[in-house]
């Protein structure tokens, strides 16, 4: 276990490195040195064997992960960019899905896919992963509508995917009938179902976070409302059981985190926004008492005490937020050396062909919808306005994640196609991971000072 935690450390500690000095994406670095260590040090440690236990451990992680990037999210930006979040989270992935089916005979001739598996495989490889997004990004000045966009949409349609995968593909696989009822039933149920549960923990959480004044005690309320809200939605049917009803009802759990999050974030903003306005309030009113001939020592201890009492409160609300983010990379560190160990190099060459077709496949789809995204987001107001390198960051933030593998354990074992789905999936997932990452870069830092001059306009 020693040796584990080394390893670990040292990678996550060699990643950052590389990320500072010669810009490379966090993402990309640990990717690459947990193949080096995995293969390079006699394939130790050992974190997962299999597909099975790699899909535990990332339900396991993932909601740390979705704790962190919904802290970066406002309340106030996803009122704003509601209707374009909408068609990137889930308008374009419907019809990301229909596209693929239109296609899907061409693509794979030599196999005789049905609807339900092609609505799974392509579930799978439309989610995406907000933490390469969020990684890049970080690394240049991009317009703030620009990240919105990006990193909403990366956050936000896994639960789309997910839905989809589970209600649409699989009960389908299963023998299920699809039809407008049951997919208009079963959609209204689990998005509203999971945001409903989601802000109720947050609120739970909301109160205990009150309880208290110690950053780490503060911390762990985050913690336990993401994974209450994920832990609870992803076994609402246990909790209807309970209340007498009989229901087998599942919820998202990842929709539950990132609202629960989204609600206690919402209230920690505007309680720092308010300690903002407290402390100008009380500069002035220093200033006041400094030029006043009678000044009062109990009036300027008073104030003293208040903006100290002020500070530690939004320095506490910071750094609360960094020791969370410090959480989420160490557990995307533990992710990408677990998921070295359990990449099979034969088995993605035996299916080199079919990766190939499906990372072209699903980045020509996603140009496509990325595009259309454009064209009626210049069509209305309601839309913030997308240029062609826009269009360019949008469509290379597609890089894909751990989620993707769960849903592989997922499939049943039956299925005669699961092998050649598990080696598609993973190098879509690598392909996307290098590839794209390098893509956006590329189109960034071509751009940086056009997007460094929107940015400038939009704080104007």
């Amino acid at each position: 276990m020693i040796t584990t935690l080394l390893m670990i450390a040292t990678i996550l500690f060699l990643a950052l490195q590389l990320e500072e000095k010669l810009k490379v994406p966090s993402p990309l670095g640990l990717i690459a040195l947990s193949f080096v260590a995995h293969y390079g040090f006699q394939k130790i440690p050992v974190l997962t064997g299999d597909a099975e236990h790699f899909a535990t451990l990332v339900i396991f992680l993932l909601p740390i992960l979705l704790i962190s990037d919904s802290l970066e999210l406002k309340v106030a930006d996803l009122k704003e960019h509601a209707y374009s979040l909408l068609y990137l989270a889930v308008v374009a992935v419907v019809l990301s899905v229909g596209m693929a089916l239109s296609i899907s005979g061409w693509l794979f001739a030599d196999y005789n896919l049905s609807n339900a598996a092609v609505i799974v495989l392509f579930a799978m490889v439309l989610a995406t992963d907000p933490v390469s997004v969020v990684s890049i990004f970080s690394k240049f000045e991009l317009p703030h509508r620009l990240k919105i966009l990006a990193e909403g949409e990366s956050l936000l349609n896994d639960a789309t995917a997910l839905i989809v995968f589970v209600f649409v593909g699989l009960f389908a696989m299963g023998g299920g009938e699809l039809g407008v009822t049951y997919l208009a039933e079963i959609s209204s149920e689990v998005v509203f179902g999971s945001v409903a549960v989601g802000m109720v923990v947050g609120f739970i959480g909301l109160f205990l976070m009150k309880s208290t004044h110690n950053r780490i005690a503060e911390m762990m309320v985050l913690v336990i409302t993401g994974y209450g809200a994920f832990e609870i939605s992803e076994h609402f049917y246990t909790v209807l059981n309970m209340l007498g009803g009989h229901s087998h009802l599942h919820l998202s759990g990842i929709l539950a985190c990132i609202f629960a999050t989204l609600t206690v974030n919402h209230v920690m903003t505007k309680a720092i926004d308010n300690d903002d306005k407290q402390l100008d309030k009380d500069q002035a009113e220093l200033e006041r008492e400094a030029q006043s001939r009678e000044t009062s020592s109990g009036v300027i201890k008073n104030v003293l005490g208040r903006i100290k009492a002020t500070y530690e409160e939004k320095e506490r609300h910071l750094r609360t937020k960094e020791d969370v983010q410090l959480l989420a990379m160490v557990a995307n560190t533990i992710l990408f050396v677990a998921m070295a160990e359990m990449i099979d190099i034969n088995l993605l060459w035996k299916y080199k062909t079919e990766i190939l077709v499906m990372f072209l496949a699903t980045t020509l789809i996603r140009g496509v919808m990325m595009g259309l995204f454009a064209w009626l987001a210049n069509k209305t107001d309601k839309m913030v306005d997308i240029s062609f390198r826009w269009w360019g960051v949008l469509t290379f933030a597609g890089i894909k994640g751990g989620l993707s593998i769960v849903m592989i354990t997922m499939i049943p074992a039956s299925f005669e196609y699961l092998e050649m789905f598990k080696a598609v999936v993973i190098g879509v997932i690598m392909l996307s991971t290098f590839i794209y990452s390098g893509v956006l870069i590329f189109i960034i830092g071509k751009n940086k000072e056009r997007f460094r001059a929107e940015k400038l306009a939009e704080h104007h």
